[in-house]
């Protein structure tokens, strides 16, 4: 028997692509954004009408993907639909954004959020040290790097029985609030728009928090290359999940906003768990856990899924090329994994993470709005290109006007967090040119020695090309 080709592994079927996609979405913005939505609309009414446009928006913008990840079906999704549309320096700023900020951010807020959902029930009524939950959050980041990339197939069992654990809990709190609906608890859907606020800025946010709990449906479009039969299996994943996911959000803010009301909706730290306790009587002690794995199987796959996207980019030359190799072994993007891990170990450290989610949240937006309107521009710059799935095209661009819409409003409202995130954004044009398109030989031979030595460490060659 030969040896194996040092290539990642085609082991993602339809379940798995589903996960990915659940995984991420269900991870912890359905707990955290119904309090924003509510505040910032002012109106029971009003917040499930942003659920439910944020549903259609985040779904129009996944059937994009379908087509840019059929049509371009090479791993690093938004990266690489930016780089074949728009360019080279465009690509490298999104990376830079990306591993530099808003992934190792996310990995923090996610971790952080599990740390706090499990020491709770634990030491009810008592302050938490922030230290420790710092630490709690260091080290689940750090053993899913691991098993991440011991094991790419165990990692997805895994992430399949998450999956269906915060599915379960999302319908244990569907199922509890119709049941209240039934008693009669429909006080607060009676004059549901009462107090429903006028302000555009306000109403911006609220979107702005609404898209951020449907998030990650683009990340399956990050490991195409390990799809079985991509051309199949991605789109019909992306069909499946996205109106669960609507169906499942709007549903669970009904049930919220029929126990808690809007009043208690706003006043809630921990919404799940004010839930329960409200509604499930001798089951309230379950949702802590049930949030807490919800939220740690997002966490896992957005450390699997955001990995290939820097991967995809070193192996572009657009970073470091170690972070092109591939465990021998595990036949996994090590380098990648252990990248991520560290930038977001140190994104612990800051006390507070907010003023980094605000301007994260709008870099973020503008280059996923960038990498759908790929959609019409490749439509034009390159008609030749064969689309095994074609969407309609006032999808994209019902998406795209949408979005940038919402990127003008924070301009208006969020002045400085605008501008941290452009002259973060901006800070990686002199780095492009410096160190990509330059080539200097003196950082190319200091690579060179840094990428043997890192190899021997881990293991890692140069992925094989196809015969």
């Amino acid at each position: 028997m030969g040896e194996e080709r040092v290539k990642m592994r085609k082991q993602l079927g339809l379940l798995e692509g589903v996960a990915i996609i659940l995984g991420i979405i269900f991870g912890s913005g359905i707990f955290i954004s119904p309090k924003e939505v509510i505040e910032k609309t002012g109106s029971v009414w009003g917040a499930l009408s942003v659920w439910a446009v944020c549903g259609i928006l985040a779904t129009l913008g996944a059937l994009s993907y379908a087509e840019l990840g059929t049509t371009l079906a090479q791993s690093g999704g938004d990266y690489h639909y930016i780089n074949e549309a728009y360019g080279e320096l465009p690509a490298f700023l999104y990376l830079w954004d990306a591993n530099l900020v808003f992934v190792p951010s996310t990995n923090a807020i996610m971790a952080l959020t599990f740390a706090n959902n499990i020491l709770e029930p634990i030491f009810p009524n008592c302050p938490i040290d922030p230290m420790c939950r710092k630490l709690i959050a260091a080290a689940t980041i750090c053993f899913l790097a691991f098993i991440n990339a011991y094991d790419v197939k165990f990692t997805t069992r895994v992430q399949n029985v998450f999956m269906f654990t915060k599915i379960s809990a999302l319908f244990v709190i569907i199922i509890a609030g119709i049941m209240w609906i039934a008693r009669g608890g429909v006080e607060y859907f009676e004059d549901g728009w009462a107090g429903t606020k006028t302000s555009v800025s306000d109403w911006s946010i609220a979107f702005y928090s609404g898209i951020f709990s449907y998030s990650g449906w683009n990340y399956l479009n990050f490991m195409t290359e390990e799809l079985k039969d991509p051309f199949v299996n991605l789109p019909r994943a992306i069909y499946l999940s996205l109106p669960l996911v609507t169906a499942i959000y709007l549903l669970a803010n009904v049930s919220y906003l029929a126990v808690l009301g809007p009043i208690g909706v706003r006043a809630t730290e921990a919404i799940a768990v004010d839930f329960a306790v409200s509604a499930l009587g001798f089951l309230k002690w379950a949702m802590p856990t049930l949030v807490a794995i919800a939220v740690v199987g997002g966490l896992s796959v957005h450390i699997m899924a955001s990995s290939r996207m820097c991967f995809a980019g070193a192996r572009n030359g657009h970073m470091p090329e170690l972070l092109a190799h591939i465990n021998v072994k595990c036949m996994s993007p090590l380098p990648s994994l252990v990248f991520h891990m560290v930038m977001s170990v140190i994104m612990l450290i800051p006390d507070n993470l907010t003023s980094l989610i605000t301007y994260c949240t709008v870099v973020e937006s503008f280059f996923t709005t960038l990498s759908c309107s790929a959609v019409l521009w490749l439509r034009y710059k390159k008609p030749q290109l064969p689309r095994p799935i074609k969407v309609q095209l006032w999808m994209p661009t019902v998406f795209v006007t949408v979005c940038t819409v919402l990127l003008v409003v924070p301009i208006l409202s969020e002045p400085v967090a605008v501008g941290a995130g452009a002259t973060m954004t901006l800070a990686g044009v002199p780095v492009y040119y410096a160190l990509v398109w330059s080539k200097p030989k003196s950082v190319g031979a200091i690579s060179v020695k840094i990428t043997h030595a890192f190899q021997k460490l881990f293991l890692t060659a140069v992925e094989e090309a196809e015969d």
